[in-house]
C-alpha cells in the first residue's frame, strides 16, 4: 500500500500539471511532482528544494506557486509564503490547489473570514477535496464552530478514506473528546499509508506519551530524528518523558537540541521553566515564566510554576502583587497560600504569614469559581455590547458578571452567544458554567455533555461530575469519572476522582492501587493524597504501611490537620504510643473540625 500511495501521489502531481507545464521540459514536471510528494508527507525543506530545481530547469513561478506556498507553510514561515500566495496566481488545473493553501496562510495570520474566502473558492472548483474538507474543518475549529468542524472532519474522511491528512485530523479530534487510545489506531491507519509523514509520526508519538507508553514514544521520535536530522520536535517529545520520570539533566540536555525553535510554543516554554527552575536557574526560569504568564493568566500549572519561581529568586514583592489576589480568592490552592504565607514569614510580617498557613492547613476541596477578569466590569460590557456573538467578548464580560453576583445578567449573555453559536464549545461551556452557579445542575451537564463532543478536558470532567453530584445523581459523576480516568490513563484528577468513588463504594483494594499509582507519579509530595492513601491502606489491614505513609504526609506540612489525622489514626490502630495518638486527633478535630474517621479512631483509644 505505501508504494502504491506513492505512485498515485507521483501520477496526481503529473495531472495536476498539465496544460502550462505539459509542454515543459520533462525535468521540470518531475521536480514539483517530487515536491508535492514531499509536501504530502510533511518535508517543506525537501519540497522548496525540489521547486528550487524546477525553477531552474524552465518553470515560471505561476507553475510553483501554489506548491511554493504549501512548502513554506510547511516550515511555518508566512512571509514566504505570502510571497507565492497574495498574487493569486496560480497555474491551470492548480487554482483548487492555490486557493487552498491561501486560505490556509489566512488561518494562521489569523484573517479567518478572508480565509473563509478563499476555501469558498476553493470549494467552487474542487467540492469532493479531501484535503479542502481538512482545511475547512480546521478554520471551522479556530473559528469556534467546533462541532461543524467535526462534521467537515467526518466528511473528509469520507472523500478520501485512505488520505493522510483527512485521517489525521479525525485522530486529533477524537484525542481531544475520547482520549489518546481511542486515537491510536487511526493514527496508524494513517501512518500505513504514509511512513515517511514526518507530521504524523510526530503526533503519534505525542499521543503514545499521552497514553502512558513511553517506550514506544521514544522508538517513534529516535526514528523520526534517524529520517530527518533536522526535525527538533523528537527532542522536545523526549525531554517530557524524560521529565516525567524526574531525569532533569537528561530532559534539559534533550530540550537544548530544539536549538529555540519551539521558543513561543507554551507547552514547551512550561516545560523549560520548570526544567530550569529545577536545575537552579531560577531568574532565567523567572523570565520564562514570566512570560507565559502573560500568555496564559489563567493557567493554574503557569501561575504554579511562576509563583514558585518568583519565591526562589527571592522576588517577594512580585510574588505579591500577582498572587495576593488569587490568595484572597475560597479556591485559592493550599500550595499557593503556604508558599506566600512563607514569603510574609520572609519579610517579617507573621500575622498575615499566619493566616495564610492556617488556611493552607485547613484546605479541603475548594468550589469551582469564576476565574477574576483583570480590567473592569465596565469595559468587559463595552466590549460585549460592540460583539456579543464573540466568545473572547462574552465569557470575561460573564465571569465578572457572576463574581459581581449577578446571576441572571450572566446567564442572559450566555444565552444570547449560545444561540448566536449553538456549535461552539465556549459557549457550551459557558452555558453550563451560568447554569451551575444558578443551581440549574441538569441543565449544566447537559451542556457540559455537549461541549464534550469536541474537546474534554479535565476540568470539564470535573465540572460536570459536580453537576451530577448537585443534581442528586451521584452514581452517574463516578460512571464519568471512571469513563474518563479509561479514556485518559495518565490523568491525575480523574484518577483521583475514580479513586474517591472506590472509596466511596467500598472497594479500598482499587482504592489503595489507584493511590498508590498516583502517589508514585507525583513523586509523594501531596499532602493530601498521603493522607488518602494512608486511609486506604488502613482499611486493607496493612497500619504498618499507614503509619508509614502518615509519617510522609507529616513531614511535608506538620500543621496539616488532614496528616495529623492520618497518622493519629494508624497509631490507634497498632495500638501504639495512645498520648501522641490522642494529641493528634484532638490538633486534626481542632484545625478541621469532627468527622466519623476521627470518631472511629478515638473510639478505638477508648477500647484500648
Amino acid at each position: 500500500m505505501p508504494d502504491l500511495r506513492r505512485l498515485l501521489l507521483v501520477c496526481a502531481g503529473a495531472l495536476v500539471l498539465a496544460g502550462p507545464l505539459a509542454a515543459a521540459p520533462e525535468a521540470v514536471g518531475e521536480r514539483v511532482a517530487q515536491a508535492r510528494a514531499a509536501a504530502a508527507r510533511g518535508d517543506g525543506i525537501a519540497a522548496e528544494a525540489e521547486l528550487r530545481k524546477a525553477l531552474a530547469a524552465g518553470a515560471s513561478r505561476t507553475d510553483v506557486a501554489a506548491a511554493m506556498g504549501e512548502a513554506a507553510l510547511l516550515q511555518g514561515d508566512l512571509v514566504r509564503a505570502r510571497q507565492w500566495l497574495e498574487g493569486r496566481s496560480f497555474a491551470a488545473g492548480q487554482e483548487a490547489y492555490g486557493w487552498r493553501m491561501l486560505g490556509r496562510l489566512l488561518r494562521l495570520e489569523g484573517r479567518l473570514v478572508e480565509a473563509g474566502q478563499a476555501l469558498d473558492q476553493a470549494l467552487r472548483l474542487a467540492p469532493d477535496d479531501p484535503l479542502l474538507w481538512v482545511e475547512i474543518a480546521r478554520l471551522r475549529y479556530v473559528g469556534g464552530e467546533d462541532l461543524k468542524a467535526v462534521e467537515a472532519a467526518d466528511r473528509a474522511v469520507q472523500l478520501g478514506p485512505e488520505e493522510p491528512r483527512a485521517l489525521e485530523l479525525q485522530a486529533q479530534l477524537l484525542r481531544d473528546r475520547a482520549g489518546p487510545l481511542a486515537a491510536l489506531p487511526l493514527f496508524e491507519q494513517a501512518l500505513e499509508l504514509a511512513p515517511d509523514d514526518l507530521r504524523l509520526s510526530n503526533e503519534y508519538a505525542a499521543t503514545l506519551g499521552d497514553a502512558g507508553r513511553a517506550a514506544e514514544m521514544v522508538a517513534i521520535t529516535r526514528a523520526v530524528h534517524e529520517r530527518n536530522p533536522r526535525e527538533v520536535v523528537p527532542f522536545y517529545q523526549q525531554a517530557v518523558i524524560a521529565a516525567r520520570a524526574g531525569n532533569v539533566a537528561l530532559a534539559r540536555n534533550l530540550f537544548n537540541r530544539t536549538r529555540g525553535q519551539l521558543r513561543d510554543l507554551p507547552a514547551a516554554m512550561l516545560l523549560q521553566g520548570a526544567l530550569e527552575l529545577e536545575a537552579g536557574n531560577v531568574t532565567m526560569a523567572v523570565e520564562l515564566l514570566e512570560r507565559l504568564d502573560q500568555r496564559q493568566p489563567a493557567n493554574p500549572r503557569v501561575q504554579a510554576l511562576y509563583a514558585r519561581a518568583l519565591f526562589a529568586v527571592g522576588d517577594f514583592d512580585r510574588l505579591h502583587q500577582r498572587f495576593d489576589g488569587l490568595a484572597a480568592r475560597p479556591d485559592a490552592s493550599p500550595y499557593l497560600l503556604t508558599l506566600l504565607g512563607r514569603a510574609y514569614e520572609r519579610t517579617g510580617n507573621r500575622a498575615a504569614a499566619a493566616t495564610l498557613l492556617d488556611r493552607a492547613a485547613a484546605a479541603s476541596l475548594p468550589p469551582i469559581l469564576p476565574m477574576v477578569e483583570p480590567e473592569p466590569l465596565g469595559i468587559l460590557a463595552a466590549r460585549w455590547r460592540d460583539r456579543p456573538d464573540l466568545p473572547a467578548a462574552a465569557v470575561p464580560y460573564v465571569r465578572s458578571l457572576l463574581m459581581a453576583g449577578n446571576k441572571a445578567e450572566g446567564r442572559a449573555v450566555a444565552a444570547r452567544l449560545l444561540a448566536s453559536r449553538p456549535a461552539a464549545a465556549d459557549a457550551l461551556v459557558l452555558a453550563g458554567n451560568t447554569a451551575l452557579v444558578a443551581g440549574a445542575y441538569d441543565q449544566a451537564f447537559a451542556a457540559y455533555d455537549r461541549a464534550a463532543l469536541v474537546r474534554y478536558p479535565d476540568w470539564l470532567m470535573l465540572r460536570a461530575t459536580e453537576a451530577l453530584d448537585k443534581a442528586g445523581r451521584g452514581g452517574e459523576a463516578a460512571a464519568v469519572a471512571a469513563r474518563y480516568a479509561a479514556a485518559f490513563p495518565d490523568n491525575h484528577l480523574a484518577l483521583r476522582l475514580l479513586a474517591g468513588a472506590t472509596a466511596f463504594a467500598g472497594d479500598w483494594p482499587r482504592t489503595r492501587e489507584l493511590l498508590e499509582h498516583l502517589n508514585r507519579r507525583t513523586g509523594g509530595r501531596d499532602v493530601r493524597l498521603l493522607a488518602d492513601l494512608s486511609l486506604a491502606q488502613l482499611r486493607t489491614g496493612d497500619a504498618t504501611a499507614a503509619l508509614s505513609t502518615a509519617e510522609a504526609a507529616r513531614r511535608l506540612q506538620r500543621a496539616n490537620p488532614v496528616a495529623a489525622q492520618a497518622k493519629g489514626m494508624a497509631l490507634a490502630a497498632l495500638k501504639r504510643e495512645p498520648g501522641a495518638a490522642a494529641a493528634l486527633l484532638a490538633k486534626a478535630q481542632r484545625i478541621g473540625g469532627d468527622n466519623p474517621l476521627l470518631q472511629e479512631a478515638r473510639g478505638r483509644l477508648r477500647a484500648r
